[in-house]
């Protein structure tokens, strides 16, 4: 049942059509998702990297917006993560952060905080509030161009964005606040993954040969598929959020986008 569930919210597709999906796949989701979006039941399958639990992600800057930082705390409950012993500790560990710049998270959990490391810190306030608490990612981005870094919904998402041009950090944010927003999953539309793409083009495939469309004319619908998918998962081809005539390209310009780092709860 559990499954089931799981393949409903994923595709939007009716108790039946999952059922019979999960048959034919022997129990794999993915597997089950890819069938039923072969048949045209399913809507794209939504991308999440939504992780169980509460938390916060703190997203930082240097001052010359050259090197930003990002950290997700977690814990069990919300009432926790309002907590005052919570919130002082993940500001403890951002200043701590900034000054030591760790390499990754082992690095980041081997720092002295006080007294004691910041993994043992963690597992006495972990013991003193009565919940498990984890600090499950970090990573530093640097760049000799701009970097912006970008918080939304109180923390539940953080984003670091680089551009490859100094004194561009309006438009940094900007992109920031964007890659917050859409989700995407590249950049460049060449960034996609050659298995995703091909993946893709076998699944429109058999929907348009599904739809009863002929041979001949499948090429030319499938590049306006592509193109739709392109406009979903590369950040460069979405639409701009502050103003949906253009598309993120437009307002890059000749400034172009080398990283970004994207948490979310």
């Amino acid at each position: 049942m559990e499954k089931l569930k799981i393949l409903r919210e994923k595709t939007g597709a009716g108790i039946a059509d999952c059922k019979v999906a999960l048959e034919e796949s022997g129990g794999d989701i993915d597997k089950a998702v890819e069938i039923l979006r072969k048949k045209g039941i399913a809507k794209a399958a939504k991308r999440s990297d939504r992780e169980a639990g509460e938390g916060v992600v703190k997203v930082a800057l240097s001052g010359d917006a050259k090197t930003g930082y990002i950290v997700g705390i977690n814990a069990e409950t919300d009432f926790v993560v309002r907590s005052e012993k919570f919130q002082d500790f993940t500001e403890k560990v951002m200043r701590l952060i900034m000054e030591k710049q760790p390499k990754d998270l082992a690095e980041l959990l081997s720092l002295d905080i006080g007294d004691g490391t910041v993994k043992e810190n963690l597992d006495g306030l972990s013991g003193v509030i009565g919940e498990k608490l984890d600090i499950k990612r970090y990573e530093m981005l640097k760049s000799a161009g701009t970097v912006a870094a970008y918080s939304h919904l109180a923390g539940r998402i953080g984003v670091l964005a680089a551009l490859d041009k100094e004194g561009q950090s309006d438009i940094a944010y900007d992109v920031a606040m964007q890659i917050a927003a859409a989700n995407p999953k590249y950049i460049l539309p060449e960034d996609v993954a050659i298995d995703e793409l091909n993946k893709e083009k076998e699944i429109y495939k058999e929907q348009l040969l599904k739809e009863g469309k002929p041979e001949n004319m499948i090429d030319k619908i499938m590049q306006g598929k592509l193109a739709k998918f392109y406009e979903e998962v590369c950040l460069v081809k979405q639409e701009y959020i502050k103003d949906d005539s253009k598309k993120v390209e437009d307002i890059l310009g000749d400034v172009k986008v080398e990283k970004f780092i994207r948490y979310s709860l």
